[in-house]
């Protein structure tokens, strides 16, 4: 099966696809989890990534459909794939759906409000990466799961938040009507427990 998931940051991407993946035994494939490891490996791809990002642009749509497309070839695509943070926007869904179309899109579909609340308070483990918020482990500040220091990503503050939903509404909620024509999106109210939103996300995969 290949699913595309969709939502804004802080709408609880990161926990579904986990379990989507795990459950339907197909890799789970995030641009940002890419760009962010041939950044650490100071690879050419991604110091050509540090400088986009240094500049304050996005990676531009070539460089990402490629990045995609490539991983795509991979073995462990032979059944499906999960992407996530990709298409982020209309051109790139024409390219996936030239290249390798999905079958199921899922929205997780969540207040602004509330995802404000959820990113302002959210803490990332330095070590296994897991993401927790403050409004469940209170100020504990080491990771439940491997006890390593949990940290605020820099980009976690009230100003960053309202610019990171103000792009995804102006770039990514077109993809909204795109895969509506298409009769391939499922809306899933995301603003729930994560057990319950993947009990509804199993049900529409």
């Amino acid at each position: 099966m290949k699913i595309i998931l969709l939502g804004a940051p802080g709408s609880g991407k990161g926990t579904q696809a986990k379990l989507i993946a795990k459950t339907f035994g197909i890799p789970h494939i995030s641009t940002g989890d890419i760009f962010r490891d041939n950044i650490n490996r100071k690879t050419e791809l991604g110091l050509k990534i540090q400088e986009i990002i240094n500049a304050g642009d996005l990676a531009p749509d070539e460089l990402t459909i490629e990045i995609v497309k490539d991983r795509l070839k991979s073995d462990d695509c032979k059944n499906g794939y999960l992407l996530d943070g990709f298409p982020r926007n209309i051109p790139q869904a024409i390219a996936l759906d030239e290249y390798c179309a999905p079958d199921k899109v899922v929205e997780l579909d969540i207040p602004f409000d509330i995802i404000e609340r959820r990113l302002t308070g959210r803490r990332n483990c330095s070590a296994c990466n897991n993401s927790y918020n403050i409004e469940r482990i209170g100020d504990r500040t080491d990771c439940p799961f491997c006890g390593a220091k949990l940290v605020r990503r820099a980009d976690d503050n009230v100003e960053s938040v309202k610019e990171r939903l103000a792009v995804y509404k102006e770039q990514t909620e077109p993809l909204i009507d795109y895969y509506l024509k298409q009769n391939k999106l499922y809306r899933i109210k995301a603003d729930l427990p994560e057990e319950e939103v993947f009990e509804n996300v199993k049900r529409v995969l």
